[in-house]
């Protein structure tokens, strides 16, 4: 009976396997350099196969320095921690619009995949429409099965999940960051 389920589990892993490996490639990783109530460093492996518009636009952002000081605006806790807002993020100004903007680039058509949105998994923020993905991403705390084909999957955490985990948590209205948010201090590309 034991050989049975082994046979069943290996076969599933097989099967399962090729999927993950793609996924897990050598990056480009984002790497974000978190600062306030959590401080350290963050290292997202982009997944460059499964989403190219999306990772193409996030790391050219970071590369032009448009995410440095970039508040994480919304952080739901048991959910995610959203940021990204390039035009109105920035913690060196009024921040109260943050979530409602993008980049100067256009937005992107998703890129929808069978990805599931587990704990550490990032994601591209968009408004109703679902090609309307710019600049802004977030970060699940937990697994969120309800977003899976419905928002496009750009990486997963790799590194840094703990300061991830303390982030500043949201108490206003749809998780809105009340007083000084956590930013994205410095956020740079590896290759």
């Amino acid at each position: 009976m034991r050989n049975v389920i082994l046979a069943a589990v290996l076969a599933t892993a097989t099967t399962i396997a090729p999927a993950f490996a793609q996924e897990d490639g050598p990056g480009p990783n984002l790497v974000i350099d978190v600062a306030g109530a959590s401080n350290g460093r963050v290292v997202i492996d982009l997944f460059e196969d499964i989403a190219p518009q999306h990772v193409e636009r996030i790391t050219s952002l970071a590369e032009a320095g448009a995410y440095n000081g970039v508040v994480f605006h919304r952080v739901i806790e048991g959910f995610m921690a959203q940021t990204g807002d390039v035009q109105f993020g920035k913690s060196d100004g009024d921040t109260a619009r943050a979530g409602q903007g993008g980049s100067d680039q256009p937005d992107l058509p998703a890129e929808f995949s069978d990805v599931p949105y587990d704990r550490g998994v990032v994601g591209m923020a968009r408004a109703q429409n679902p090609n309307s993905a710019n600049s802004q991403f977030f970060i699940m705390f937990d697994e969120g099965h309800f977003l899976n084909g419905q928002y496009t999957v750009v990486g997963r955490v790799v590194e840094g999940m703990d300061i991830v985990d303390g982030i500043k948590l949201g108490t206003g209205p749809n998780g809105s960051v009340v007083g000084a948010p956590d930013m994205m201090q410095d956020v740079s590309v590896e290759r």
